[in-house]
């Protein structure tokens, strides 16, 4: 069984380890090494320090998947299963020359929250379920046929990074598993509903800006969303930038007469009013600095105790 694995960052490695401990993978398509850090030195991706530690020594790293010299490559590999998990969006080309499919494992469940970012649109939108969908890759993104899914709950202040904890490990049982059903001749595709599709599109600096007129619960589900990357953020009276990483629901008194946007620091706590309700913030990232607890920041603070984000 000749399987190509496709991936890039962290979350691909365990659907990578999972598939090759069973069905050995004959190669590994990933980006090309990239200048990273201070020192701008040139790192492989998680993915490729992955495949080099389980002994895969076939490893493709084209600029462009349109690419014909790597095409021609890919079909030499003659591969039976294309497993693409965190990758980009492949051609027909590419995807066709699997004998028995190539499949892909997103970050929800599918027809929602199809496009680049599934798992931070699923806690900003303040959804309580989430999970993984295997499916086969078709022209549109995101819309081919499913063939299993993984589900879990998204607990009250999960942020997006914990979340993505969740989905990696539940997402390399179901490559394993998408993997022995197209292996035995068992998939049984079923097409998604289209009317039923929400988007999950990249996201920009604009969708990190905190919106004080909602209410506090819709605010921590944007914060909490958007934590810890990219991470939202809301600006001082003095200008500078403060991301926020992660806030609870405030009900104490203090909270009570704070106007949209209006924020307090009594008692070591740092309050904000929302259009309904109140958050406190518990850790933040002020403009040039380290993430930090509130507490922390606070101990050292010396702007306005009453203020207001802007």
């Amino acid at each position: 069984m000749n399987i190509v694995f496709m991936g890039t960052p962290d979350f691909a490695v365990a659907s990578l380890r999972a598939i090759h401990a069973q069905f050995p993978v004959k190669a590994v398509v990933t980006v090309p090494d990239k200048p990273k850090g201070r020192g701008l030195e040139v790192q492989p991706s998680a993915v490729k320090k992955a495949a080099l530690e389980l002994g895969i020594t076939t490893i493709l790293q084209p600029e462009s998947l349109n690419d014909a010299a790597f095409q021609e490559e890919l079909k030499v590999l003659n591969p039976d299963i294309i497993a693409v998990v965190a990758f980009r969006i492949l051609p027909r080309e590419v995807y066709t020359a699997a004998r028995l499919g190539a499949f892909n494992i997103h970050g929800s469940l599918l027809p929602k929250y199809r496009g680049a970012a599934p798992i931070h649109w699923a806690i900003m939108s303040g959804e309580t379920e989430s999970g993984v969908t295997s499916f086969l890759l078709a022209d549109g993104v995101d819309t081919g046929a499913m063939l299993g899914r993984r589900t879990t709950p998204i607990t009250d202040g999960m942020t997006t990074g914990e979340l993505h904890d969740v989905l990696m490990l539940l997402g390399a049982e179901l490559a394993l598993e998408t993997c022995q059903m197209l292996a035995s001749g068992t998939a049984k595709p079923l097409p998604q509903n289209d009317s039923e599709a929400t988007k999950a599109p990249k996201l920009f600096r604009e969708n990190c800006h905190i919106d004080w007129n909602k209410s506090a619960r819709a605010v921590r589900n944007q914060i909490h969303g958007l934590s810890p990357h990219p991470g939202a953020w809301t600006t001082l009276p003095d200008g500078k930038t403060l991301k926020i990483i992660r806030c609870s629901l405030a009900d104490h008194e203090g909270a009570a007469n704070l106007k949209v946007g209006e924020y307090r620091i009594e008692s070591g706590e740092w309050l904000v009013g929302c259009l309904q309700g109140a958050v406190q913030l518990g850790e933040i990232q002020p403009e040039g600095k380290r993430v930090m607890a509130a507490s922390e920041f606070l101990r050292g603070f010396r702007g306005d105790i009453h203020g207001e984000f802007q």
